[in-house]
């Protein structure tokens, strides 16, 4: 039923069939990867298989397919790759100048301003990071709504994958995997918004709803 339904929404979404991943975690949750629609797989764990309706799961699907449509997996890659750049650069050049010989007083007076450029740059760079994951997350749900075709589905699954995550947390996930999942395993852990890789799951499903309605 699974590989079906991945089937028929990958020909709906015009998307080669990615290869289909089932998990053994009873943490409800789903993942897509792949660097390009011809090299994906789209992965969903017991947890979400025992959890949701055939229709919420389909939801699902239809939003991980939407990321590998637009590529979300290379986009992360490539954000990633700059977070560490900047930061490599900050570190190198601050630690730099604030140690380098010669210094008069007017340049040691420069020290904080090179401290900040330690601490602030990098800080910087990742909320973009992180900013950049959450609108690729609504993103996603908007297409997975049309590729489904039932955004309240899609709306009824989050809450329930919310929920599903509070109760049986995922104890193996990590930061570096934790954007990839449609709810991120994580949540429990961050109370800053800012650096959260995903939208509240609140916005989430009231945007859903306004696609449904047809206000968006």
């Amino acid at each position: 039923q699974l590989y079906d339904s991945v089937e028929n929404l990958a020909m709906k979404a015009e998307l080669p069939m990615p290869k289909v991943y089932v998990m053994e975690n009873p943490t409800p949750n789903a993942f897509a990867t792949g660097r390009n629609p011809q090299h994906s797989a789209v992965a969903v764990t017991t947890g979400i298989l025992n959890l949701l309706k055939r229709d919420e799961l389909e939801g699902v699907i239809s939003h991980e397919l939407t990321h590998v449509k637009n590529r979300d997996i290379l986009v992360g890659t490539i954000a990633a790759t700059l977070v560490g750049t900047i930061t490599f650069i900050a570190r190198m050049a601050g630690w730099a100048a604030m140690f380098s010989g010669g210094r008069n007083e007017r340049d040691r007076g420069n020290v904080f301003s090179d401290l900040a450029l330690i601490i602030i740059a990098p800080i910087a760079a990742l909320l973009i990071q992180m900013a950049i994951s959450r609108s690729r997350e609504y993103m996603a749900d908007e297409g997975g709504a049309q590729i489904s075709g039932n955004p309240l589905a899609l709306a009824s699954a989050l809450n329930k994958l919310q929920h599903g995550n509070e109760v049986i947390p995922m104890r193996n996930a990590g930061t570096s995997s934790a954007h990839m999942f449609i709810v991120n395993p994580l949540s429990g852990k961050s109370l800053m918004k800012l650096f959260s890789t995903h939208p509240p799951i609140e916005e989430r499903i009231e945007r859903l709803q306004e696609i449904a309605a047809g206000r968006r």
